[in-house]
């Protein structure tokens, strides 16, 4: 595979920004770091992007490569049927596509907060990007170079060292939280699906809220609608909100 032609440093504002300092931060651990050699690309993950439409292959082709040419060490592997790419043992990134769109997913707190100070980072779907449709979607090569190596300078530096990160709590913080109202639409969709009611009342208030939380959040009502049709499938399947990332 050819890889994508190396695109100017972003400058300011951006060159001021959380991201930027990341990545400078991140160039001198790495010049002076061993023992990780440069990764190949997994046959898992090319029979992924070839089995998708192709609008969708050029899209994740290309991201594919951005994060290559950004984290070099990175190994490519398949979670939760989709693209994930690893460095140093912790997830950084994935991709995935849709019928109809991409997602790309930058995985730590400190790059989302990043991309969130640089008002990026998407809330309407999922992933850091939002819906990618086209190519045109994505922010600039030299942005998406930044943010990889960003999300990368986090591991380097330490302040990442688990994939996925549980906060603990304090006991104050562990005092129970009043039962949230559940939505009215629902409560009718699950009045009409006893599998999924049965499931839904015998949860803890704490994985009854995440999926509450989760319908509230939308901003548009289809969005809202279509959350509630995927609350009441999952919990028919006895599955809790975030049950793929129970096993990490």
């Amino acid at each position: 595979m050819s890889p994508v032609a190396k695109s100017p440093v972003s400058k300011s504002p951006v060159a001021k920004s959380p991201v930027a300092k990341a990545v400078r931060s991140r160039s001198s651990l790495v010049s002076s770091s061993a023992g990780y050699s440069a990764a190949g690309y997994s046959a898992a993950v090319d029979k992924y992007i070839e089995n998708k439409a192709p609008f969708a292959q050029a899209i994740l082709r290309h991201v594919r490569e951005l994060i290559h040419q950004a984290v070099p060490e990175v190994e490519e592997t398949i979670k939760w049927s989709m693209p994930f790419f690893v460095y140093r043992g912790i997830i950084l990134a994935n991709i995935s596509g849709f019928k109809q769109h991409c997602n790309v997913g930058l995985w730590g707190k400190e790059i989302t907060a990043a991309l969130r100070e640089e008002g990026t980072v998407s809330g309407e779907s999922m992933g850091s990007f939002g819906r990618i449709e086209d190519l045109k979607d994505l922010p600039s090569d030299a942005k998406l170079l930044d943010y990889f190596r960003c999300a990368a300078a986090a591991i380097d530096s330490g302040q990442r060292t688990k994939s996925i990160e549980r906060p603990s709590r304090t006991t104050a913080e562990r005092v129970a939280k009043p039962e949230q109202m559940v939505p009215a639409e629902l409560a009718a969709a699950l009045k009409k699906n006893q599998a999924a009611q049965k499931v839904f009342d015998g949860f803890a208030p704490s994985h009854r809220r995440e999926y509450i939380d989760w319908i509230d959040q939308a901003k548009r009502e289809a969005t809202r609608l279509q959350r509630v049709t995927q609350t009441v499938g999952m919990l028919a399947e006895g599955k809790r909100r975030n049950w793929k990332y129970e096993n990490c």
